[in-house]
């Protein structure tokens, strides 16, 4: 799947999730990154990124790696999907042969 060119945005959602997973709020999550909430509200909308320092305390506080963090291929909500799936379709509106492929698998899937 295409990389989002919003980096800062994909990230922040990334943490949120993953905060979320582990049942932190994200007041108690930014204690334990020891930052303010603030802080951890600007980094999870994508407003800021975090620095160097801070996403080593996130990563740590979650207990992953850095890479793990930036793991965005799974993290599509169902309307971004959708939209994304639309996208592509209409790219190919034009060409009868991958839209019968198309069709075919939609087909095979439902």
């Amino acid at each position: 799947m295409p990389v989002d060119k919003n980096l800062k945005r994909l990230l922040g959602q990334r943490i949120a999730k993953l905060r979320k997973a582990r049942g932190l709020s994200q007041e108690k999550f930014a204690e334990k990154v020891n930052i303010l909430p603030r802080a951890m509200s600007c980094i999870e909308n994508g407003v800021n990124y975090p620095m160097a320092d801070t996403l080593e305390r996130i990563t740590n506080a979650l207990g992953l790696k850095p890479k793990d963090l930036f793991d965005f291929e799974y993290d599509y909500s169902n309307k971004e999907l959708y939209s994304l799936i639309i996208g592509r379709i209409k790219l190919i509106k034009e060409d009868i042969d991958k839209l019968k492929l198309v069709s075919e698998i939609l087909e095979k899937i439902l």
